[in-house]
């Protein structure tokens, strides 16, 4: 290692591309002693075109985002087939609590050994299970033909409770693998994350609509959902395992990670083409290889780990519960409560993609707080409007819900990251997505007790809570 004035050069031996070894050098500048503690030994270097396949990247994550929770969203958009299937066993609020403790319970565990695992495997670990549980669902409906009794309502909940083992296998890992990259990659996964529930919702529809005079139409449509869900899971299995890794932009930021010591990301280099061995500089200089334990990146992120919590309390207190209870006469009739979600979940989508205006984002930590903290207003707005107001004000205000939880959503997963090196960034992504889990766990033991619509359209860990057909003719 060549050192100069105040610069370092620190070069990584060994990395293969194909079978032509190439170089590797990163320059490293030495900070002041009164510079964060977080920033020494950040790699400022970069490689030569470190930029390519930027945009068919931000595709990718987009898809991945999706199939993070398009199974249990379709899972939940036919759960009225369920209610017909099992009337006595209440499958709208069983499901959520087999599928909670299971994500949240993994996602403790995999957060707190996250430097030790590999980010591969576990990526594609969860969309495989994906892909197999969706499967599971039509082998046991054909195997018994439809129908209901208490061993295939088992057969479900275990498949439910292995959508949240896989949900805390895919939201962590891929939150985790892209806070060290590009943040419009990461804002990306999370506008596929949204436009899970939108898709979802509308597939419903058009299900319903097209089986809905038709025999043993609920099937039909329940059927059509996990094929379609089957086929994406499997995609995003492929896209994940042979696309993503060998993308320009992605091997860039992967090998800067593997340069500031991260370990989770060598399977994924290896598949994209490149072999890392010794990091010469790192044994060196041990300041490359220190990082921040978890218990120091919480604490110095409480903020952000409190505005996650905070978001998703105040909307999983409106939506889906309270705006389900609004059952006052409106001149759209059946048609309110499907309009009220699928305003949310269209806002919510358009919200996340309002921080990539850089004017229009906030970066501020305290302006985040602010603004999160005044989005509590809403919770006696709601309460007035239902009230004293027409369908229009409601309209108006979940628009508005949907759109404040997406857009600060993005804005804090997209800013916690940054002044950090590539393990810690990781490390904060899994804590954070940790946090949501946790904080929608005593909602979802509340709503057992509720008399709440039949359904919504995500995971409790971003909370992009939809809607589900209503049991009109359910049983005819």
């Amino acid at each position: 290692m060549a050192v100069a004035a105040a610069r370092t050069w620190v070069e990584v031996n060994h990395i293969e591309v194909g079978n032509a070894p190439i170089p590797f050098t990163v320059l490293l500048l030495r900070p002041p002693e009164n510079i964060c503690r977080a920033s020494i030994g950040r790699p400022r270097g970069i490689f030569s075109g470190s930029k390519k396949g930027k945009y068919m990247a931000i595709i990718v994550c987009w898809l991945l985002g999706n199939g993070c929770l398009f199974s249990w969203n379709s899972m939940l958009m036919i759960e009225d087939y369920y209610v017909y299937l099992f009337p006595s066993y209440h499958p709208t609020r069983v499901l959520a609590l087999v599928y909670q403790p299971f994500a949240l319970g993994t996602i403790a565990i995999l957060a707190y050994h996250e430097a030790k695992i590999n980010t591969r495997r576990r990526n594609l670990a969860g969309y495989s299970l994906f892909f197999l549980s969706s499967l599971a669902l039509i082998v046991l409906d054909v195997a018994t033909s439809g129908k209901g009794g208490i061993g295939v309502f088992i057969g479900v909940c275990v498949v439910s409770g292995a959508f949240g083992v896989a949900d805390a296998h895919v939201q962590g890992g891929m939150v985790g693998d892209l806070s060290l990259m590009s943040p419009e990659l990461i804002q990306s996964f999370l506008a596929g994350l949204a436009a899970s529930g939108a898709l979802t919702s509308a597939l419903r529809l058009i299900t319903k609509a097209a089986f809905e005079n038709s025999q043993d139409g609920l099937r039909k449509g329940a059927m059509m959902f996990f094929a379609i869900s089957c086929f994406f899971e499997l995609l995003c299995v492929l896209l994940y395992a042979i696309v993503f890794p060998k993308l320009p932009i992605v091997k860039f930021y992967r090998a800067k990670a593997a340069s500031e010591g991260s370990m989770t990301v060598s399977a994924d280099l290896a598949a994209g083409g490149i072999q890392t061995h010794h990091a010469q500089g790192v044994e060196e200089d041990p300041k490359l290889k220190e990082r921040m334990n978890n218990r120091q990146l919480l604490l110095e992120n409480i903020d952000y780990a409190l505005d996650m919590f905070l978001i998703y309390v105040l909307t999983l207190s409106i939506f889906p519960g309270f705006l389900s209870e609004d059952t006052g006469s409106h001149s759209l009739g059946s048609w309110y409560a499907l309009v009220l979600f699928a305003m949310y979940n269209v806002w919510d989508l358009i919200g996340r993609y309002i921080p990539l205006l850089k004017r229009f984002k906030l970066a501020s930590r305290k302006g985040l707080m602010a603004a999160i903290l005044s989005r509590f207003i809403l919770i006696p707005a709601f309460y007035f409007t239902a009230k004293y107001g027409d369908q229009g004000w409601m309209i108006l205000l979940t628009s508005f819900l949907g759109l404040s939880n997406g857009y600060l959503t993005v804005c804090v997963l997209t800013a916690a990251p940054k002044g950090y090196k590539g393990p810690e960034q990781n490390a904060l992504g899994n804590l954070l997505v940790l946090c949501l889990l946790a904080e929608a766990s005593p909602y979802v033991g509340v709503r057992t007790n509720q008399r709440i619509i039949r359904g919504f359209d995500a995971t409790p860990g971003f909370a992009h809570w939809g809607f589900n057909a209503q049991l009109d003719g359910a049983r005819q």
